[in-house]
Parts: structure tokens; C-alpha cells; sequence
């Protein structure tokens, strides 16, 4: 049976790792949604901080994530799954993401966890990532656990296009834990963990996370340029 969580939010850390060919590594503090898709804008009527479509500090709009706006997010789901010859199954889906904060937002990655009716492992994953460029791909994962996934989209100017992905997830619960590994020529040179504990959704919580994690969308953005700057004067070749 489906784990009883549901919805809430999730707060913990986020770790990134470069072992070559200079070691750099950074961890902080982040703070993600985990809503089930098909109730969003009940969902994001919890608290006077949030809303649904239209301003506020805590928003979901239909436009951050990928595809037409005008459909449901489970629409888009089908549409994205078939092209990549994958059949979207029809039980919940929950989707780990960054709220707008404060009118902007920013999504490294969102998770969309499909499961097959009221199983608790999810059927399919898909990882939709975006970079600091306006790019935007989604990698289909037939479970938890994938290796050998072609890279499609540049992430850093510091990492080349010839490597792959392997994906380590577990199935969301009181701790969701997502690991990635970068992979070139067979050789781990990077990875990526986030390591998030549950709370409710409930507008106690949403208080708190706005109170301990101001401005995370734009915090977000600001460490990825200053880390890039860092890695650039330890001078790891641009790509």
C-alpha cells in the first residue's frame, strides 16, 4: 500500500561534490514542496502565504514547469512519458519542487514520483531539469533506480556534454533521499545528493519554512553563481 504521507513540505540539505580535476565541494539549506499534482491549487490555498496562479510569497504557477500552461500537469506527464516510449500509470503523482518565492523561481531539478495505483514505490520518475540558461530536459527513470543515462542538456560550463547519469532515489517518506552520479569515460567525477526530512503541509509549517528559508528560489540561484565563480579560480577548464 501507498506510504500515508501525502503532501507536505521538505527541508534538509543539499550537497554537491566535484572530485575532478580540482575536489570542490559546498552544502546548504533547502527547502521543497512535495505536493500531489492533482490537487495544487487546493493544496496552495493552506495559508494566506500561498496561492495558486497569482502572486504571493509562496506561489505555484502552471508556467515554471514544462509544457503548455494551459494543460494539467498530468496531461503534460502523458504527453512527455509517450514521446519516450513510457506509459504513465494511473495513481498518484507527487512532484518534489522549489516554490515562485517572493515572484521568482528557479528549479534545478523537480521530481514527479508516478505511482501505479496505491503502490508505494513509484512506477516512473521523471527528473525534470532545468539550467541557468533557459534550458530545460526531462529524464524518464523506470523506477529508483537508473544507470547509464545519457547526458541531453548543459548544466555547467565546467561539464561537458560526453558523460552519463546514475540516478539513486527512494521511495519518499518521512526521509527522501536523491543521489546522482556524473560519470565520464567509466570515472565518477561528480555527484549530487539531497538529503530532505517530511513535515505536514499544513500553514504552521509554511510559516516556519518562509521564516527559516527566506527567499529560497533567489538563495538558489546566488549559490550556483558563486559557487561557479569559486570552482572558476581554481581554475577548472570551462567546456
Amino acid at each position: 500500500m501507498r506510504d500515508p504521507l501525502g503532501s507536505g513540505i521538505y527541508t534538509g540539505q543539499i550537497r554537491h561534490r566535484r572530485f575532478t580535476p580540482v575536489p570542490h565541494e559546498f552544502e546548504y539549506s533547502v527547502f521543497m514542496a512535495y505536493l500531489d499534482i492533482d490537487r495544487i491549487p487546493e493544496l496552495m490555498r493552506a495559508s494566506a502565504l500561498t496561492a495558486y496562479q497569482r502572486g504571493a510569497l509562496l506561489s505555484f504557477q502552471e508556467r515554471d514547469h514544462f509544457g503548455d500552461p494551459a494543460a494539467s500537469l498530468r496531461e503534460r506527464l502523458c504527453k512527455s512519458a509517450s514521446a519516450e516510449g513510457f506509459h504513465l500509470p494511473d495513481g498518484p503523482i507527487y512532484l518534489l519542487t522549489n516554490l515562485r518565492y517572493a515572484g521568482y523561481c528557479f528549479n534545478p531539478i523537480s521530481l514527479f514520483y508516478c505511482h501505479d495505483g496505491d503502490k508505494a514505490e513509484p512506477a516512473l520518475v521523471m527528473a525534470e531539469v532545468n539550467n541557468t540558461f533557459g534550458g530545460s530536459h526531462n529524464y524518464w527513470l523506470n523506477g529508483l533506480r537508473a544507470d547509464g543515462v545519457e547526458k541531453k542538456l548543459r548544466v555547467s560550463p565546467f561539464n561537458t556534454m560526453d558523460n552519463r547519469y546514475a540516478f539513486r532515489l527512494n521511495t519518499p517518506a518521512q526521509r527522501l533521499v536523491a543521489h546522482i552520479d556524473n560519470f565520464r569515460d567509466g570515472q565518477r567525477f561528480f555527484d549530487a545528493t539531497l538529503t530532505l526530512d517530511w513535515s505536514p503541509w499544513t500553514a504552521q509549517n509554511l510559516r516556519r519554512a518562509a521564516a527559516a528559508f527566506p527567499f529560497m528560489t533567489l538563495k538558489t540561484i546566488a549559490a550556483i553563481h558563486w559557487e561557479a565563480v569559486k570552482i572558476f579560480f581554481k581554475q577548472v577548464p570551462l567546456s
